[in-house]
């Protein structure tokens, strides 16, 4: 290689370095970075029935009778009372929408009827959407008490035939009745949060 060639090569070996050099600040941009920390704070959830998170304690119809119907501790014709479901969201932060259902219902005598909010069901399943509802977060009183009461009337029927008829229904489920059952599944479950 010549002399000339040499330097030539040099030329443009520095000509490239001197073009990286000048086109890389033309380039450069500034570049900070900021470090935050992202905080949530999770919502308190807070549900109870009756007092209890697990478990609501059964309920005996015949120790919720009124006094004066009271008939050796058992239910009778002619008996009626009331007990009550309290839904208690207490110190949660969130909505909760309970639903109430009634099951393995079994021996229900055939006029024994349930009143909620005056009106009149045959069946404590027919209570169900009527006793289930909301407790919204920022509701001041997050509790709702709700009172179920039931009779079972002396006679049952608007005439002479429909007493007598209904008076022999009574009769037949005391024979074959001895414990009127149901279970109550209360569950809670938060609101949707809308946007």
């Amino acid at each position: 290689m010549t002399k000339k060639k040499k330097v030539l090569a040099i030329l443009a070996v520095l000509a490239v370095i001197l073009l990286a050099f000048i086109g890389g600040q033309a380039y450069a941009k500034y570049v900070s970075e900021v470090r935050g920390e992202g905080i949530a704070e999770v919502a308190t959830w807070s549900f109870k029935v009756n007092g209890q998170n697990e478990q609501v304690e059964s309920i005996n119809l015949a120790s919720t009778c009124n006094n004066e119907t009271l008939v050796d501790n058992k239910i009778a014709p002619g008996t009626s009372g009331s007990f009550n479901i309290i839904v208690d969201a207490t110190g949660s932060e969130v909505g909760i929408n309970y639903n109430i259902t009634f099951t393995e219902e079994e021996n229900k005598p055939q006029n024994l009827k349930f009143e909620y909010n005056d009106t009149e069901y045959n069946s404590i399943k027919d209570l169900e959407d009527d006793l289930s509802g909301t407790i919204n977060a920022n509701d001041e009183d997050k509790t709702r008490t709700l009172n179920v009461k039931w009779k079972w009337d002396y006679e049952t029927g608007s005439n002479p035939e429909e007493i007598l008829s209904n008076d022999l229904v009574d009769t037949e489920d005391a024979k074959r009745i001895q414990n009127y059952t149901f279970d109550v599944v209360v569950t809670g479950t938060q609101v949707e949060p809308q946007a």
